[in-house]
């Protein structure tokens, strides 16, 4: 595993999302504690949704299929702030974003490791230029909600489970 993951800290909350302390990113996955995450979902003016193929090298979740980007507040930054750096940081722009409705969620991975999150949705639209970091993303790629939500059902094994989650389940992205 990366240092990055090692060094990086989360927030955890309790269900109402009241913070209850910070603690290093890896060990909250190991231990499944409920913690702070957002999504992002970014839009074209074709109502196609951006996907990212997460990098093969992620500590969970790598080579899957997901969201524009999904990542971690900063203990001490506001959600608004943590979204416009990581979507800049992952897919090297930025734009306007609105938060949706938040969820919390639990799933176990084979490597042992467990997302616990407490997980804000932001949907936005862009119809510029993508840079990937190729650190985060392998791929990405223009996708109509429809055709998503078909293949999701499908071919259920290669996206991540909290971007079928709020897709299929929750049904937030309309």
């Amino acid at each position: 595993m990366g240092k990055d993951i090692m060094a990086e800290q989360v927030v955890l909350v309790d269900k109402n999302n009241t913070e209850l302390g910070v603690m290093e990113k890896l060990e909250a996955h190991e231990k499944g504690l409920l913690h702070r995450a957002f999504s992002i979902f970014i839009f074209n003016k074709k109502g196609e949704l951006l996907l990212q193929q997460r990098n093969s090298s992620k500590y969970h979740s790598g080579g899957l299929w997901s969201n524009t980007v999904c990542s971690h507040p900063r203990p001490e930054e506001k959600y608004e702030d943590a979204v416009h750096r990581r979507l800049q940081e992952e897919m090297g722009f930025d734009c306007e974003l609105h938060k949706l409705s938040c969820i919390i969620y639990k799933a176990k991975f084979e490597n042992g490791l467990t997302e616990h999150e407490y997980d804000c949705v932001f949907r936005g639209k862009y119809d510029g230029d993508v840079y990937p970091d190729e650190i985060e993303v392998e791929e990405y790629k223009w996708v109509g909600i429809d055709e998503l939500k078909a293949d999701m059902k499908k071919n259920p094994v290669i996206y991540t489970y909290w971007f079928k989650k709020i897709i299929l389940h929750e049904n937030i992205i309309k």
